[in-house]
C-alpha cells in the first residue's frame, strides 16, 4: 500500500505554492469577517473602533447583541484555522 495523503511530504515548492494560495484565501475570508464583526459591533456601539472590537468584554452592549458573539467566534475560528494550516504545511517541509 502507498502512503496516505496526510503522510505524503510536500516538496518545498509545493508547500510554498500551497501556502501562498491558502494564505490569500484565509486573508480574504478573515478580512470579510472582520468587516462584518465591526459592522455588527457598530449596531450596538456606534463609535466603536476596530481596535476596540478586539476587546469586546469592555463593551457590555456587545453582550446584548443577538449575533455579535457568534460572528466574532467565527472570526476567531478563521484565524485559528489559518495558523493550523500554516503549521501543518511547515511540519511537512523537509528538515535541514
Amino acid at each position: 500500500m502507498g502512503q496516505r495523503p496526510e503522510e505524503v511530504p510536500l516538496t518545498p515548492e509545493e508547500a510554498a505554492r500551497f501556502l501562498r494560495l491558502t494564505e490569500a484565501l484565509f486573508e480574504k475570508m478573515i478580512e470579510q469577517q472582520r468587516a462584518k464583526v465591526l459592522r455588527l459591533a457598530r449596531e450596538a456601539v456606534p463609535n466603536i473602533s476596530p481596535e476596540d472590537v478586539l476587546n469586546p468584554h469592555d463593551f457590555p452592549e456587545l453582550k446584548q447583541h443577538p449575533t455579535f458573539e457568534f460572528e466574532d467566534g467565527l472570526l476567531s475560528g478563521l484565524v485559528a484555522a489559518k495558523i493550523a494550516v500554516r503549521a501543518e504545511i511547515n511540519s511537512r517541509l523537509p528538515r535541514e
